[in-house]
């Protein structure tokens, strides 16, 4: 199986050890990893923002990028939507039938990482140790638009050592929205607000989600807080092992 990497913009310039994460666990469960240099941001910004226009040649550069794929994995629901979802709209709308073609290959090989690890390779247990209490909060477009369910939630109950305790609201956004916390911001600290509340009464030492995206804008508001709470991505914790988290301990 040819498989790559969709690091995406937000864990390319912030995240990058999220990208890493993947890598080692996909790496430890048997599946080789390529990461395609040529490859940019999703769209979803200008589509969203209603830039389809503008969004032809980016979706061009990602159907080239990861032509030829079996599976293209990434660790964020937000641009696997984009992907899967918008890409078809941007095609469509560019007249181009070639650009088409490519993009009905290519967006159904594109697979947020909970999906790829239960739907395709078909575990649960990665084999990850990770001695923390955790609370998850499912995003919007990983719950609302890519359907995963679950599986995140199945993922993160067979880690060993995790106290995973339930999340008031667990389905209510964040309030980023990507540029609706720009357009709206009023609206979107409020609801983070909300959010940021509810993570706090759970008693949990990490909030765990599948979009960076969404984990900085709640992030920001626990720490403005002083809640002492860590965001950190689901990646992350199932990349995890006994050895790592003894690794954490000591550089404390």
């Amino acid at each position: 199986m040819r498989v790559a990497l969709m690091i995406t913009c937000i864990n390319d310039a912030l995240y990058p050890s999220t990208g890493k994460a993947v890598v080692r666990l996909l790496r430890r469960l048997g599946v080789e990893v390529d990461f395609p240099q040529a490859q940019t941001c999703c769209g979803q910004p200008m589509v969203n923002t209603g830039y389809l226009d503008e969004a032809v040649p980016v979706v061009r550069t990602f159907v080239d990028a990861f032509a030829g794929y079996d599976a293209v994995v990434t660790p964020s629901g937000s641009c696997a939507g984009s992907a899967r979802h918008q890409h078809s709209i941007v095609a469509r709308r560019s007249g181009d039938e070639a650009l088409e073609r490519a993009v009905a290959e290519v967006a159904p090989t594109v697979y947020e990482l909970s999906e790829f690890l239960v739907d395709v390779l078909g575990v649960t247990d990665v084999g990850a140790y990770y001695p923390h209490r955790v609370t998850y909060h499912p995003t919007c477009h990983s719950l609302r638009m890519l359907g995963v369910g679950d599986r995140p939630r199945r993922l993160l109950e067979a880690v060993r050592g995790i106290r995973l305790v339930d999340l008031p609201g667990a389905d209510q956004c964040c309030g980023f929205g990507g540029t609706f916390a720009v357009k709206n911001a009023d609206t979107s600290i409020a609801m983070g607000a909300d959010k940021a509340r509810h993570i706090r009464e759970t008693g949990a030492e990490i909030v765990v989600a599948g979009d960076n995206s969404c984990l900085t804008h709640i992030g920001g508001l626990l720490s403005r807080q002083r809640s002492g709470i860590r965001t950190v991505h689901l990646a992350e914790i199932l990349a995890s092992t006994e050895q790592s988290a003894v690794e954490e301990v000591l550089t404390r």
